[in-house]
């Protein structure tokens, strides 16, 4: 059995970009990145999966002790509102793990250069930590996950879109945690999940952002 979390951190320009309420209740995006970097490094779960980490995250990442493992997509999100705060502005999917591991795969997709999916061997189990887009790019692009997702499998990440949307795509094989009734994992939506394949998921919940991004941090045990 192992733990595992899934995150999406809100790369700084996508906030300002879209006027997330975390840009302005965090006008120094170094601080926010110091205690993004400070929460992921007292979770004591096994993996941590994240999505829309900047340049400047993903430095602040590596110090955590943790070994990285990070895809870096070809598009980069270009300021469109005000001047960028960070050094580096390239944005990655990224996987944290405590132990042995090993990756297995990367890529952007296709027809969003922004969206993707990281494989990785941990302890025998392929984790795949992935951003989806929103509406008719999403099932090339869930086919293009399920790939790199022979079982056991477990799938980390921002689907942008329900359980049951998500599954229907997936197929039969995949099966999503199950979330305590009511909770969400980005305003009033629930789009970040942990999907099994050949493997169980169990004690799944929502964790506090601390208003760290516009999404809570998703927990699981994996048990294969």
């Amino acid at each position: 059995m192992i733990s595992v979390v899934t995150w999406n951190v809100l790369h700084r320009i996508h906030a300002d970009n879209w006027g997330e309420e975390v840009a302005v209740n965090w006008p120094d995006e170094a601080k926010r990145i110091a205690a993004v970097a400070q929460r992921v490094g007292e979770l004591d779960e096994d993996v941590v999966a994240m999505q829309e980490v900047s340049g400047d995250q993903l430095a602040a990442l590596r110090e955590t002790g943790r070994t990285v493992h990070a895809m870096r997509y070809p598009r980069m999100p270009r300021p469109r509102v005000m001047a960028s705060p960070l050094a580096d502005n390239t944005e990655y999917l990224v996987i944290l793990v405590n132990g042995p591991s090993r990756e297995l795969g990367a890529e952007a997709f296709p027809d969003d250069g922004g969206k993707g999916a990281l494989a990785v061997d941990v302890q025998g189990l392929t984790v795949v930590a992935t951003h989806v887009s929103w509406g008719n790019k999403r099932a090339g692009q869930l086919r293009r996950v399920a790939a790199l997702a022979p079982a056991p499998a477990v799938l980390l990440g921002d689907f942008n879109a329900d359980a049951p949307t998500v599954l229907a795509t997936l197929g039969e094989s995949f099966r999503a945690a199950e979330l305590p009734a009511g909770v969400k994992t980005r305003g009033q939506q629930v789009i970040d999940h942990v999907i099994v394949r050949g493997a169980t998921a169990s004690e799944a919940e929502v964790l506090a952002a601390d208003g760290l991004s516009d999404h809570s941090p998703v927990r699981a045990s994996i048990s294969y």
